[in-house]
């Protein structure tokens, strides 16, 4: 475990019994934007992250105002060192579990304590068996219109069907070139996507996908069964999406009927002190959307542990009266003569 902190005698980094105000599980966007407003507020913060983001392997985020183009890594690291400077720990390590109470139980032994955790923890693409998908992924093998298609665009672009949403992700991409082809794979389209394909010159390529056709390190193309292959310059697949909940689930976070774990608008879940923000409870929040659900959870948490810090105030200053009043000597009253 490696622990990495701006350690100045500030109180923000002496923390108290509770331990700290707040942990952040992941260091992704959502988690550093949260961790960024608490630090500012000048709460006690950690941020656990194992170091495995799922855009790692995209070369540049786009559609982050101020940060269009930069490269993940960077941006991660340009949010780290801002959060150090607000005296926010950060520990490069994973959370194996969460008790309530609330006990953050890091691998290798170490326990942090906090008043509230947020899980900001993302989710992981799980992507079809076809070869070449994998090893192109995030570079020519893409699935984000808005993070991606800017910079493949008017290029000869495939979309697979390997997932219900791909005819969708097909009519989309439309916008960013005039040369598509869906290749329908495993799916059974329909005749009202069939139309829909055929009204939008999206050209519908029958039969299983063999694989996508790499060479030179760049798709060159994808190959049916049959042998035949069409020559494209970029592919597209929807993945199917799985959250990294466990440590949300663990605490008894209710789900929605999708089964993706329930959160408001400010990220709290239905335990609580328990807060989660980014894709671990929603697969469209892109970078900048995720950041700024970071941030409004902050928001409302900080307005959370304000109205706790004042419910202790009064209780101790309660107490500390009514022990003064208790131990005060009685005052005695002065006798006065009495002239006629």
């Amino acid at each position: 475990m490696i622990a990495v902190s701006d350690t100045t005698n500030d109180v923000r980094n002496a923390p108290d019994a509770d331990g700290y105000d707040v942990v952040i599980v992941g260091a992704g966007a959502a988690g550093l934007s949260a961790a960024l407003v608490l630090g500012r507020a000048r709460r006690r913060v950690a941020v656990v992250d194992a170091g495995a983001p799922r855009n790692a392997r995209a070369a540049h985020v786009h559609g982050f105002l101020s940060r269009d183009g930069m490269s993940p890594a960077d941006l991660l690291a340009v949010g780290r060192a801002e959060v150090a400077g607000y005296g926010v720990d950060l520990f490069e390590c994973r959370v194996d579990q969460i008790d309530p109470g609330f006990l953050v139980r890091l691998d290798g032994g170490a326990v942090l304590k906090a008043r509230r955790v947020v899980v900001a923890t993302g989710l992981r693409d799980e992507l079809p068996a076809i070869p070449g998908v994998r090893e192109r992924w995030g570079r020519d093998v893409l699935f984000c219109p808005y993070c991606h298609a800017y910079e493949v665009r008017d290029r000869p672009i495939a979309v697979l069907g390997t997932h219900p949403g791909a005819v969708r992700h097909a009519l989309l991409l439309r916008q960013w070139s005039s040369d598509v082809v869906f290749f329908a794979h495993t799916l059974d389209l329909d005749a009202g996507e069939r139309e829909q394909l055929a009204a939008r010159d999206i050209v519908v390529a029958d039969g299983t996908v063999k694989r996508v056709v790499v060479e030179a390190d760049q798709v060159r193309g994808v190959e049916l069964a049959g042998g035949h292959v069409f020559p494209r310059g970029a592919v597209f697949v929807v993945p199917e999406m799985v959250p990294r909940d466990t440590l949300l689930t663990g605490l008894g976070c209710e789900r929605d009927p999708n089964d993706w774990v329930s959160t408001d608008d400010a990220g709290r879940t239905s335990v609580s002190g328990v807060w989660a923000v980014g894709n671990v409870t929603d697969t469209k929040a892109l970078v900048i959307i995720a950041a700024g659900q970071g941030a409004a959870a902050a928001f409302a948490l900080d307005h959370d542990l304000a109205a706790e810090d004042v419910e202790r105030a009064v209780d101790n200053h309660r107490t500390s009266t009514s022990a003064r009043t208790r131990h005060s000597t009685p005052r005695s009253i002065p006798q006065v003569a009495i002239r006629d």
